[in-house]
């Protein structure tokens, strides 16, 4: 008797295992999407928050459209970006994407490697 109670026992937490099992994969797939997707979002968000504070006269950023400016002026929610020479467009600040990214430095070495190769060699 003792051994059919055990036997039944087992069976039923064997089947309460899988739902067990299940609620935890369920668990281990939202915690996998919060460290992967919603976490670097949210870093993401409060640095391009704390940027958006700091903007000053002068810093370069880029729009949400592409645009590549210098910021001529800094109003309460708008932005003066200067894109050309004496051509100014007004943004909302919640336009702005984030700063210009750097341009790579030039190489001037590799540039006259590469016009030293381009010269015919004289023969001999």
């Amino acid at each position: 008797m003792y051994m059919n109670t055990l036997f039944i026992f087992l069976q039923t937490a064997q089947q309460g295992g899988s739902s067990l099992s299940m609620w935890i994969m369920i668990g281990l797939i939202f915690v996998v999407m919060y460290f992967f997707m919603i976490r670097p979002q949210n870093k993401q968000r409060k640095e391009l928050q704390k940027f958006l504070e700091a903007l000053r006269k002068g810093d370069k950023v880029v729009t949400i459209g592409g645009i590549n400016g210098v910021v001529r002026e800094v109003k309460e929610s708008t932005v003066i970006v200067e894109v050309d020479k004496d051509v100014c467009i007004t943004f909302n600040k919640s336009a702005i994407q984030g700063p210009q990214a750097a341009a790579a430095p030039k190489k001037e070495n590799s540039k006259k490697e590469d016009s030293k190769k381009d010269e015919p060699k004289a023969e001999k």
